[in-house]
């Protein structure tokens, strides 16, 4: 039974023994073995074995790069206006015993040394240039946290703002100053499409304009020239007519019978006027007629009887003369013999002897 005891207890020695000298790193781990509060070494990820109950796996340290958010922090600008400012810090352990020897607290040595920075970098800057810097913040604090941490084993990859909030006070009076600067550029854009339009209707009346004199001066030309014509047209037509009815009297062979049958056919019209009411004819019609045709034989120029065959008077043609060419002209000429044989019969046609 003694020996039965003392093998339970030899075994449950050598299982404590193994426990302790069997130590597992997980992978991106690190251990820090002291013994007897001295460090030895480090361990790394996987299986180690270290002396039981005289070597001891003090801290294990987390290699991966992390990610810390503070609480906002409170820092006075420039121009004495405090902001609320919450950070943001990427960090890494590069050195596991100087993190493990060389401070206490990393993680709250980097929350007060980030605290102090950023009050001494916004205190130099006034709220606008605060709340736009950004990332000049950024940098003043990622330039002094890497050169403050690098003794303690720690590699501040990036720092970030993730707010700044300003006081209620100063947020109402900004947003009242944004409303005013939006409202601002409203009415300068307004103002400036209405400029626009302005000018943009300036210039087409005045296109509007020309084109309309441009077109009254285009329709007065016209009619100046249709005017023209029409009076060039009107001339040719009465000169046309004055041609035709001076040769029809010539024609005629006007003689005092001839007057005396105009002055007859002129007595209605004299008696149409308004002075004259009455008009009286008298019997002795035939010696005024006789008499009319006496005084008008004394006027010179207006023979009593037109001796001789009746002369025709060669006025020119009353069209214009167009060039007649091949058979057109052939058929003219040949239109021109025939009126002239019919007008005198016993006449050769031109051009040919006369008939014998």
């Amino acid at each position: 039974m003694t020996v039965l005891v003392l093998l339970v207890l030899l075994l449950l020695l050598v299982i404590t023994v193994v426990a302790k000298a069997i130590r597992v790193v997980p992978q991106a781990y690190t251990g820090i073995v002291e013994r007897f509060g001295k460090y030895k070494e480090t361990l790394p990820a996987g299986l180690n074995f270290v002396v039981p109950f005289i070597d001891k796996v003090r801290y294990v340290i987390d290699l991966r790069e992390q990610v810390v958010s503070f609480p906002p922090q409170a820092a006075i600008t420039e121009d004495n206006l405090t902001v609320d400012i919450d950070t943001v810090i990427y960090f890494q352990v590069t050195d596991p015993i100087a993190a493990t020897y060389e401070i206490s607290n990393y993680i709250q040595a980097i929350e007060q040394l980030t605290m102090t920075t950023l009050r001494n970098v916004v205190g130099g800057m006034d709220l606008e240039q605060t709340l736009t810097s950004r990332e000049s913040i950024n940098s003043g604090l990622s330039a002094v946290l890497d050169e403050t941490t690098g003794r303690w084993g720690i590699k501040v990859k990036r720092v970030e703002i993730k707010g700044i909030d300003p006081p209620p006070s100063i947020k109402d009076a900004m947003e009242k100053q944004m409303r005013a600067e939006r409202d601002k550029r409203a009415l300068v854009l307004s103002a400036e499409g209405q400029r626009q339009s302005a000018i943009l209707t300036a210039e087409g009346n005045k296109q509007s304009a020309i084109l309309n004199a441009e077109g009254e001066r285009e329709s007065q030309i016209l009619r100046a020239q249709a005017d023209r014509e029409a009076q060039i047209l009107r001339a040719q037509g009465e000169g046309q007519a004055i041609q035709t009815v001076f040769q029809a009297i010539h024609d005629g062979r006007p003689d005092q019978s001839l007057l005396a049958y105009q002055y007859l056919q002129m007595m209605p019209r004299i008696a149409e006027g308004d002075a004259n009411k009455v008009w009286v004819i008298p019997s002795e019609i035939t010696k005024a007629l006789e008499g009319l045709g006496s005084s008008i034989h004394e006027i010179a120029g207006i023979p009593k009887e037109t001796p001789g065959p009746a002369k025709r008077v060669d006025m020119g043609p009353t069209e214009p003369a167009t060039p007649l060419t091949g058979n057109s002209e052939a058929v003219v000429q040949e239109a021109i013999a025939e009126a002239e044989s019919a007008a005198h019969p016993g006449k050769p046609p031109a051009g040919e002897p006369p008939a014998e």
